[in-house]
């Protein structure tokens, strides 16, 4: 498996991630959005952004472990936030790339910024896809 990622000439710098990665061959795994939920189904961190960034970072990385895949093993990652407020969402974004999901977020990644999510609480979620080696 081959995964190159780059930044062409002619568009914006970004903070750290990449406008395109390109995935040579392999398989890939299209992760169900990460919610903020414990074991038992629970919402962790109510009214909490950065708590629940922390599960969602949890979750994500037992998910990926499972498809025997890590961090640098994802190629696009989309993080919705329930905030207008750009240092809401500059807070998640500097959480979930300081945590041990962090490498994820250094390839084709989307930030927004949304009205609600599907669970009541909710305020962040976290939508994976990763190259897995070919079997």
């Amino acid at each position: 498996m081959r995964v190159r990622k780059m930044n062409p000439s002619g568009v914006h710098e970004t903070p750290g991630y990449h406008h395109v990665t390109i995935v040579e061959a392999g398989r890939l795994a299209f992760l169900a959005g990460q919610c903020p939920l414990d074991l038992e189904g629970n919402l962790v961190g109510a009214g909490d952004h950065l708590a629940q960034a922390d599960q969602v970072a949890a979750n994500a990385m037992t998910v990926l472990a499972a498809v025997g895949a890590q961090p640098a093993d994802v190629v696009r990652s989309v993080i919705y936030v329930v905030s207008d407020d750009h240092q809401v969402l500059d807070a998640v974004w500097r959480r979930l790339n300081a945590s041990a999901l962090g490498p994820a977020f250094g390839s084709a990644s989307t930030l927004l910024g949304v009205a609600s999510l599907g669970f009541a609480g909710q305020l962040v979620e976290l939508d994976l896809t990763a190259a897995l080696m070919s079997s």
